[in-house]
Parts: C-alpha cells; sequence; structure tokens
C-alpha cells in the first residue's frame, strides 16, 4: 500500500506537474530579477536584504512576453504533448500558483486567436527564515521565488530564557508579517538556524551557547506559531548553505564555513550537499581542545588567566581594543586565538579537501585571520583550498535559513531529485 510504481498514474501526474511548473517558473523569473509584483510590495524594510534572488533560467524565449510562457514555449522545453501541458496548466491555475494572463493591448493583431499567456504566482505562498543567535533575532520574508520582501531584527539578551528568546522570535515574526501585509497562513515553509547540535527533528541535543537550550525541542515549540513546516538546523551549516546559495562559495560545491569566535563551528557542503554527519554534529571544530590538554578557547583569548565568558562581547571587544593599540598581553591573546582557529580549520580541511573555504562570525574582524589561514593551510595540506571572507556578514545565517525553507517548497513543486539541504530518511 501506498509504494509508487512506474505505471502509477499520481507519480506521473506529479512528475508532469513538476516538470511544467518549474519551466514556468524559470520563465518568469527574467536575467535582471524577478518580474515586478502587482503592486502590493511594501519594499525592502530597514534592514532587509534587496539584491533579487533568482534560480536558473531555461531557454523559455521565442516569442513571449517577459515573465510569461504560451503552452507552446511549455510543450516545447518540457517535451510532453501540448493536451499533458494544457490540463497541467489547468490544475496548477485551479491550485492559484498559474494564471492566465491578459491578452496584449496595442500591439500587431496576428491572424486567429491570441496565444495563451501563463505566469508562475510567486505571491502564492511565502516564505521565512529565522536566525537565532546570543545576542540577536532576525527574520527574513520572501516570496516563492526567494525574492525578499522584508526583515526584522530584534536585540535579545544573551541571558535571556529559552521562553523569551521565543516570545522575542514571535514577536519579531508577527511585526515582519504585519509590516509586508502578509497573512501568516500563506506561509508554506519555515527554515531556522541555531546554535546548537541539532537533531533532525528540530530538537537541540546540545547547546552551550544559549541558556536553557540544551534538550529544547525547539521545532516543536516554533510549530506551534506556524501552519506550515518549521525546518531546524545549526546556524553554521544555514550559514554554509546561504554562502554556496549566494555569497562567496557559489559555484563550489565542496565548501567549508566557519562560523568564527571563541568556540567556533563550521558547516559544509560536499558533492553540493549539506553534511550533518549521523547525528547532526559534524563540524564543531569548537570542541577539538578536547583532545589533548590545550587551554579552552574561553582561556585562549585572557589577558588575566581567567577565562573569558563566550556570550560577553563587551569583554571579548576589551581584549581586541587593547591589542590594536599595542598592548602586549592582550596581542598575545589575539596571536594564540588566531593560531587556534587556523589549526582547528586544518584539521576538517584535511579531513574533506574543499575547495574554498569561507570564513564568517566577529573574527573576520580581526587583522590577520585571512593571512595566516592562507599560509598555514597551505603549509599543512596536500592541496590547499581557497580561502575567502563572507560576502553575507550577518546576513548569512537568515539568508541560510530562508534557504532552507525555499528548498523544501522547490522539493514539494518542482523537484524530482533531492535538493541541497534535503535530509535523508532516517534509519
Amino acid at each position: 500500500m501506498g509504494r509508487l510504481t512506474g505505471g502509477d498514474p499520481s507519480l506521473l501526474r506529479r512528475i508532469n506537474s513538476a516538470v511544467v511548473l518549474h519551466a514556468l517558473r524559470a520563465a518568469t523569473v527574467s536575467p535582471d530579477g524577478p518580474e515586478p509584483g502587482d503592486g502590493t510590495d511594501p519594499g525592502p524594510a530597514a534592514g532587509a536584504i534587496t539584491d533579487p534572488l533568482t534560480g536558473p533560467l531555461t531557454d523559455l524565449t521565442a516569442d513571449r512576453a517577459p515573465g510569461c510562457a504560451t503552452l507552446t514555449d511549455l510543450t516545447r522545453v518540457t517535451g510532453l504533448s501540448r493536451p499533458t501541458v494544457e490540463g497541467v496548466v489547468e490544475g496548477l491555475a485551479a491550485e492559484g500558483l498559474v494564471v492566465e494572463m491578459p491578452a496584449e493591448e496595442g500591439g500587431v493583431r496576428r491572424q486567429g486567436r491570441p496565444a495563451r499567456r501563463f505566469r508562475f504566482r510567486a505571491e502564492a505562498g511565502h516564505l521565512l527564515g529565522i536566525e537565532i543567535g546570543a545576542h540577536r533575532v532576525a527574520a527574513l520574508l520572501s516570496d516563492l521565488d526567494g525574492r525578499p520582501l522584508g526583515s526584522a531584527v530584534r536585540e535579545v539578551s544573551e541571558k535571556a530564557s529559552a521562553d523569551e528568546r521565543l516570545e522575542r522570535i514571535r514577536t519579531a515574526v508577527a511585526d515582519l508579517l504585519r509590516r509586508a501585509g502578509v497573512a501568516r497562513y500563506s506561509l508554506r515553509a519555515v527554515g531556522v538556524g541555531s546554535p546548537g547540535v541539532v537533531e533532525a527533528d528540530g530538537t537541540v541535543h546540545l547547546c552551550t551557547a544559549l541558556p536553557g537550550w540544551t534538550g529544547l525541542r525547539l521545532g516543536e515549540r516554533l510549530r506551534r506559531s506556524f501552519r506550515c513546516p518549521v525546518l531546524v538546523e545549526n546556524d553554521a551549516n544555514t550559514a554554509a548553505v546561504a554562502e554556496h546559495w549566494k555569497g562567496a562559495a557559489v559555484g563550489s560545491d565542496d565548501v567549508v564555513f566557519v562560523l568564527a569566535g571563541l568556540s567556533p563551528g563550521a558547516g559544509s557542503l560536499i558533492g553540493g550537499r549539506l553534511h550533518r554527519g549521523f547525528g547532526g554534529a559534524a563540524g564543531e571544530i569548537g570542541a577539538l581542545h578536547l583532545l589533548g590538554r590545550e587551554a579552552t578557547p574561553e582561556e585562549v583569548l585572557s589577558t588575566t588567566g581567567e577565562p573569558l565568558n563566550p556570550l560577553d562581547e563587551d569583554q571579548v571587544a576589551r581584549v581586541l581594543a587593547l591589542a590594536d593599540a599595542g598592548d602586549t598581553h592582550a596581542r598575545a591573546a589575539v596571536d594564540r586565538f588566531v593560531r587556534r582557529l587556523v589549526h582547528d580549520v586544518a584539521a576538517l580541511v584535511l579531513a574533506l579537501d574543499p575547495e574554498v573555504v569561507v570564513v564568517g562570525g566577529w573574527a573576520t574582524g580581526l587583522d590577520g585571520v585571512l593571512g595566516p589561514l592562507r599560509d598555514e593551510l597551505a603549509r599543512y595540506c596536500l592541496r590547499p583550498p581557497q580561502v575567502a571572507q563572507s560576502l553575507l556578514g550577518e546576513a548569512a545565517v537568515v539568508t541560510g535559513a530562508l534557504r532552507l525553507a525555499l528548498d523544501h517548497v522547490e522539493k514539494e513543486l518542482f523537484a524530482v531529485e533531492s535538493t541541497v539541504t534535503a535530509r535523508r530518511p532516517a534509519r
């Protein structure tokens, strides 16, 4: 029961629908970005990402208005028969995913009835990306093409309880939806980037960065606020996805992203797929000091012998300011930190052999991080990777979270094969 076979008509309909919708959606995205909407777009809010997020195009270019495709176009590109394409398009229109465009006026009329033109309705649903951090939460809203419609950022105390942090997220999302004029029920998927080791069901197995986060059923708690799938991922993993999507790693399928801080983490893509490891703990390079008797990350940057609080940004900033001013002890502490970071990254590079290493997080602002990293990787590694600074900066995690949601919808609507961020079935 429920097993799909080659002759299953429901499978055939799904494949035909995915092929036609994918082709139509690609036609709707122009090389310069998505076509303008119906005038209801409120425009980017303060702090919003304004670059258009577009996907690859197909060859739907013959005799059609920008952003639209005729039945003839779709028949040619998909290889399906015209009656099949027409039936699929009518079904998609009934679902609200496709709309027929009115006949063009003022142009030269050809003999016979004008060709029917259709476009993908990116406004038929919305996606949400959420970033959860020690000092802030952020949300990014988009349409079904991944085109940003607005964003919200809220500060939060590093000492906030889990309930307080979740409430901060809810108020930020509610404000964003209100300002964008988007109903909550129109959300098709929500992606979330969170610190910690995250299990497949969204439970945080271990997190030292946030109070009350270890053991938190984060996915379950957030699903109470939404009527759509909620996908929770480690923050470094989401940042890796973001840099691969529209950052410093575009075009590279073997990528390591380093979220550099006192206790660094890393996310990686292997062969174009997000690599989580068996239990979601891949890339936890901040624990490498446990293999020996070296100082903890909190001790490495200390100038007094007392461990720093990794969540106390002011404390860290004071050490960095003293180092910039030439303080001997602070300069030595920063040098220790850079050496530790370099060694941690080198261990991961030796294991994975990525094409590119992208460095993000607050440590990228330190003088002399990328240079020593390149030099040491060249020294230790058989094939040194490219080393690049994050192009997305603070927006990397929330952008990757939005990509999680977009991947889910693309798999649901368009994909026959798995997407970059799809989880493998539980064993």
